[in-house]
C-alpha cells in the first residue's frame, strides 16, 4: 500500500482547530441532510425535497434529494467523527457550490432573502477541511497508522490471529 497517499488522504497536522471546526460543522451539514432525506427537524424528506428540487431546474428531482441528502446527511457524521474527512468534506463543498449556484445567488448575498451567504460560509468551512484534514483528534489519525504500518495488524487483531 501506497504509505504517502494514504498519509495525505487520512492524516493531518492540524490542531484542535479542526476539530473546533469539524464538529460544529458536520452536525449542521448532518441537521440539514435528515431534512431532505427523512424529514427531520421541520424538513420535507425525499418526496417533498425532490418537488422543490425539480421545480429549481435540478432534474430529476428525487435523485437530486437523495444526492444532496445523503451529502449533507452522511458527509456532516464523517466531519463530526474526523472520518475520511478530506472527501466528506470536498463532497459536501460540491454540495454547497451547487447549492449556491442552483438555488440561492439570485436572491442576493444575505440568508433573510434566502441568498447564499450560509452556503457560503458551509462551503469555506469545507473547503477548509478537505485542505487541512481532520487535525489530531480525528478517527483518521488511527485508519492511517493501522492502514500505512503493516506492523500495526496487532492493535486490531486479537493476540495469535494471523491476518
Amino acid at each position: 500500500m501506497n504509505t504517502q497517499l494514504i498519509n495525505k488522504v487520512l492524516n493531518s497536522n492540524a490542531g484542535l482547530g479542526a476539530l473546533v471546526l469539524r464538529v460544529p460543522v458536520g452536525a449542521i451539514l448532518a441537521a440539514h441532510g435528515a431534512q431532505k432525506l427523512f424529514g427531520w427537524f421541520g424538513g420535507y424528506g425525499l418526496e417533498g425535497t425532490g418537488q422543490w428540487m425539480a421545480s429549481i431546474g435540478l432534474e430529476p428531482g428525487y435523485l437530486m434529494a437523495l444526492l444532496a441528502g445523503s451529502a449533507e446527511f452522511f458527509g456532516g457524521l464523517a466531519l463530526v467523527l474526523g472520518l475520511l474527512t478530506r472527501p466528506a468534506a470536498a463532497v459536501s463543498a460540491v454540495t454547497m457550490l451547487v447549492a449556491i449556484f442552483s438555488a440561492h445567488i439570485s436572491n442576493g448575498f444575505f440568508l433573510s432573502n434566502n441568498g447564499y451567504e450560509y452556503a457560503l460560509a458551509l462551503f469555506g468551512a469545507t473547503l477548509a477541511l478537505a485542505i487541512q484534514g481532520g487535525g489530531a483528534y480525528a478517527v483518521d489519525n488511527g485508519l492511517s497508522t493501522i492502514l500505512a504500518d503493516g506492523s500495526n495488524r496487532d492493535a486490531v487483531l486479537p493476540a495469535g490471529r494471523a491476518a
